[in-house]
């Protein structure tokens, strides 16, 4: 059962389920869940290594930060690969878990968003990728709302996540054994 915007907001007021909410989102959220923000972009680069045991991601440059009150646009040009993380963060409880949508006006404009899942437990910002399928530049502002989350009831509760990208972190700098 997805939960609706009264009863996530009672839990962002209480358990601080979603941080850093626009005004917006506090006062009148659309649909089902909350629209997240744009905050960081990151460029790729190096090589990465996905084993059975042991992991490395790809390395990051940041291109472009959201900073309040200023006004900075990224370009993103066709086949352009980003990773990009929202201005908001997640504090899951063990009972929840939330998926994120891309919002309609981001894939009318050429731009694919590529998620997961939310676990129960995970706490910190959300990292997805971003990828430019149409055949135009597309300007996107810091700070423009480009996902959905919604979020849904585990019945029976669900299993806390302890992965290693808990607290927000966008890369692994070296290789690292799974969890």
């Amino acid at each position: 059962m997805i939960l609706g915007p009264k009863l996530i907001l009672e839990l962002v007021k209480s358990q601080k389920l979603v941080e850093n909410l626009s005004d917006r989102e506090l006062t009148n959220p659309e649909g089902a869940g909350f629209d997240l923000r744009l905050g960081e972009v990151y460029r790729i680069s190096g090589e990465g290594f996905l084993g059975e045991t042991e992991r490395k991601t790809a390395d990051v440059t940041l291109v472009e930060k959201y900073v309040a009150g200023e006004t900075r646009t990224v370009v993103i040009k066709p086949g352009d690969f980003y990773l990009v993380k929202t201005i908001e963060s997640v504090n899951m409880p063990q009972n929840l878990t939330a998926n994120m949508k891309p919002r309609s006006t981001t894939f009318r404009s050429g731009i694919f968003i590529r998620t997961g899942n939310i676990p129960p437990g995970y706490c910190g910002g959300l990292t997805f990728g971003l990828k430019n399928e149409g055949p135009v530049p597309v300007s996107i502002e810091m700070g423009a709302r480009i996902i959905h989350v919604q979020f849904a009831e585990v019945a029976g509760g669900g299993n806390l996540y302890r992965g290693q990208w808990q607290g927000g972190r966008v890369n692994a700098k070296k290789k690292e054994v799974q969890v």
